[in-house]
């Protein structure tokens, strides 16, 4: 049976991670992943809740120790949590933080690191063994798993870096600073941040910033080469703030496509080329697109692509079996694609067939626009159903952001897809972490967000 180190086989002394501006070695991480080890339970399944990013790596490298899954769940809510206990029997939580009490057994990481022994060895990982259960929420609500074994994350995670450091023109990943605007329990953050440290030699920022100043202080301080793995949502709101950015080596960008028009603003505001990474919950993150150079996309090494359209079909690589991906490519070679939308979100009006994702893109690269999200409501009164175009555009009227939407998608889509209201609101409902507007929450919020600019 084969094996594979838990962290990247290079100088222990080397940072793993800086916290406050203070390195963490790995030789360190060995020591904290070691101690916290010996305190998990004996069986189960860690749902790992740390905030702090080094932490998280700790618990994830625990839990591998101990042969135990760590489960990446959509969310944290009361039901997820508890549907959770009944699918993985035994299920505990790691944390380092005061949260809500989820009814689970509790395991708190030290408050100190753990003392480093004299000698010291990296421990290995049962190739075959399942170190993640990615979950996603099924159509009655309950969770479904996605077993992620470490041979095929160490795959994945090797491909990125070799294409990440292509891009930044250096040898390897080795030494590159992560700052992560993503939390580490989101599988583009997992791969992007906590896998790329462990595996690749790069170093984590231990944080997790939000607001445009703390991100501007993250990678200020962080040393180069120095690379900010984020969210559209995150980007805009940050090259749009006005603050100060210090120059970067490469930004990453993923959980929606970007604009061409944001893409340029992001690489000239840090002084960096930009790459958007594509993946799903099913295969991983499988392609890269330099954004302003074109719509194409390249898949990683060794993955190829089979199919088209609603069928296209992702295999090998780090991606064992074919697997259909559960969006809407037009399969350009087995190894390069376009991205035309998600097949949950495609719509059909008056025979004519676009999707949401690529009418969102044309609506953010609107000027004007800071957010924006088109919703196709369920029926109307004359039965008649048209789209409506929510957006955030606190600088311009509400007449002329709306004669500017549709007079600018009308020169860019089919005129059965321009929006019959346009609605400024503050905010849209976005998750925090990852920028998403999952599909239900967001219907809803759309409704009493229409229904109170009806009342208006």
């Amino acid at each position: 049976m084969s094996a594979s180190p838990l962290l990247w086989a290079g100088d222990l002394e080397a940072p793993l991670a800086w916290r406050h501006g203070q390195p963490i070695s790995r030789r360190q991480y060995l020591a904290d992943v070691e101690a916290l080890s010996a305190r998990l339970p004996e069986t189960g399944a860690m749902l790992n809740l740390s905030g702090d990013r080094y932490r998280f790596a700790v618990g994830l490298g625990a839990a591998l120790l101990r042969g135990q899954r760590s489960l990446l769940p959509p969310n944290f809510t009361p039901d997820m949590i508890e549907r959770l206990s009944a699918l993985f029997p035994g299920t505990y939580v790691l944390t380092d933080h005061v949260a809500g009490s989820t009814g689970l057994h509790t395991v708190w990481h030290a408050e100190a690191h753990a003392p480093i022994p004299a000698a010291q060895a990296v421990p290995e990982v049962d190739d075959a063994a399942i170190a993640v259960q990615v979950l996603t929420s099924g159509s009655t609500g309950a969770p479904v798993p996605h077993p992620k074994a470490w041979h095929y994350l160490r795959i994945g995670v090797e491909a990125e870096a070799q294409r990440l450091a292509e891009q930044m023109g250096l040898p390897s990943f080795t030494g590159v600073t992560l700052v992560a605007t993503v939390p580490a329990q989101h599988m583009y953050g997992f791969e992007s941040s906590v896998l790329l440290s462990l595996l690749a030699g790069a170093t984590i920022d231990t944080e997790r910033p939000f607001y445009p100043a703390d991100i501007a202080a993250a990678l200020a301080r962080a040393p180069r080469p120095r690379m900010l793995v984020t969210t559209p949502f995150h980007l805009k709101s940050l090259v749009e703030s006005g603050v100060e950015l210090p120059a970067i080596d490469l930004t990453l960008c993923a959980t929606a496509p970007l604009s061409p028009q944001l893409a340029a603003r992001a690489e000239a505001a840090l002084a960096a080329p930009l790459m958007e990474i594509y993946g799903s919950t099913e295969t991983g993150q499988v392609a890269t697109r330099r954004t302003v150079q074109g719509a194409e996309w390249t898949t990683f090494s060794g993955v190829h692509l089979t199919g088209d359209a609603e069928a296209a079909v992702a295999q090998g690589g780090h991606v064992p079996q074919p697997t259909t991906l559960a969006d809407v490519l037009e399969v350009l070679s087995p190894t390069s694609f376009r991205l035309l939308g998600r097949s949950n979100d495609l719509i059909n009006i008056a025979g004519k067939r676009s999707s949401l994702g690529h009418l969102n893109y044309h609506l953010n690269g609107i000027e004007g626009v800071r957010d924006g999200a088109f919703w196709l409501p369920h029926d109307a009164p004359d039965g008649v159903v048209r789209l409506v175009a929510f957006v955030v555009a606190p600088d311009v009227s509400a007449e002329e952001i709306h004669k500017r939407v549709v007079a600018e998608m009308r020169l860019r889509v089919d005129t059965a897809f321009l929006p019959r209201r346009v609605v400024q609101v503050p905010e849209l409902p976005r998750v925090q972490g990852t920028g998403k507007l999952p599909t239900g929450a967001f219907a809803a919020w759309a409704e009493q967000a229409l229904a109170a600019a009806s009342r208006r």
